[in-house]
């Protein structure tokens, strides 16, 4: 994020940001602590974004016009997916799929690309790789533990990394789960029906 003194007309603030993509403060500010959107800082640490950033992003994401509604059928938990490998992608969407549970389902190969996806509509499941080029799950996790806003959703780690390799990057953070890879399809279709469950409770 680039730091400025220079007043701009053609710049807005957070609220105003999140109000022109239908998105809200906070999704906003992890877009720009991620470098995805320009912002820069007034000397009172507010941030100020150029509006040609919000159009930017807008084209290069298809962020969602203000007001429009999320996807997904009413009863339907989401669940982004962060996978770079092209072939567990396709694992995932096919098991999802023969599993028939009521779940809206997000498929991304990085970690900005999932940051844009839950800045658009935070899901409720996160299922995370971690070994990946550029911003990995790993830093994707720990963005959204940075924010109280999200805490309440439920990820999942997915990776083969050793105990000990995880361990060097901090261990697994608490309240994530991590399934070893290969992951055991009972073991994950248990999951996503408890995280199904507990959505359909709250």
């Amino acid at each position: 994020m680039k730091t400025s003194n220079s007043p701009s007309d053609e710049v807005c603030t957070t609220q105003k940001a999140a109000e022109m993509l239908g998105i809200s403060v906070t999704s906003v500010q992890q877009l720009v602590e991620a470098g995805v959107i320009e912002a820069w800082k007034t000397k009172g640490g507010h941030r100020r974004i150029p509006l040609a950033a919000i159009h930017a992003y807008k084209a290069a994401s298809g962020a969602p016009a203000q007001g429009a509604a999320p996807a997904g059928k009413p009863g339907e938990a989401s669940v982004l997916i962060i996978e770079d490998n092209p072939m567990q992608r396709a694992l995932y969407e096919r098991n999802l799929q023969q599993w028939d549970l009521p779940l809206n389902v997000r498929l991304c190969d990085n970690g900005y690309q999932a940051l844009i996806e839950i800045a658009r509509q935070r899901p409720d499941i996160l299922l995370a790789d971690i070994v990946m080029e550029g911003m990995d799950g790993y830093e994707v996790i720990k963005t959204i533990l940075g924010y109280p806003e999200l805490a309440d959703m439920h990820i999942a780690i997915l990776s083969s990394m050793a105990p000990k390799d995880l361990e060097l990057r901090g261990g697994i953070p608490s309240g994530v789960v991590f399934f070893p890879k290969p992951v055991n399809p009972d073991e994950l279709r248990g999951y996503l029906k408890a995280c199904i469950a507990q959505k359909s409770r709250s």
